[in-house]
């Protein structure tokens, strides 16, 4: 199946303790040109932290 061209992209959140890449999501380019930043669950750190977005 061919997926819609459109303002949504695939991104992926890193811990910001421990680096390590624990989330798959997606944003809209549109409404968040900047890089996002989000308090998720590390699972490495076993303690809510927070993570940002990475290449």
């Amino acid at each position: 199946m061919a997926t819609k061209a459109g303002a949504r992209d695939k991104i992926t959140l890193s811990c910001t303790e421990c680096k390590q890449r624990n989330y798959n999501t997606m944003k809209n380019k549109k409404n968040d040109p900047d890089r996002l930043e989000m308090k998720k669950y590390c699972r490495f750190c076993r303690k809510h932290t927070d993570h940002k977005e990475t290449k």
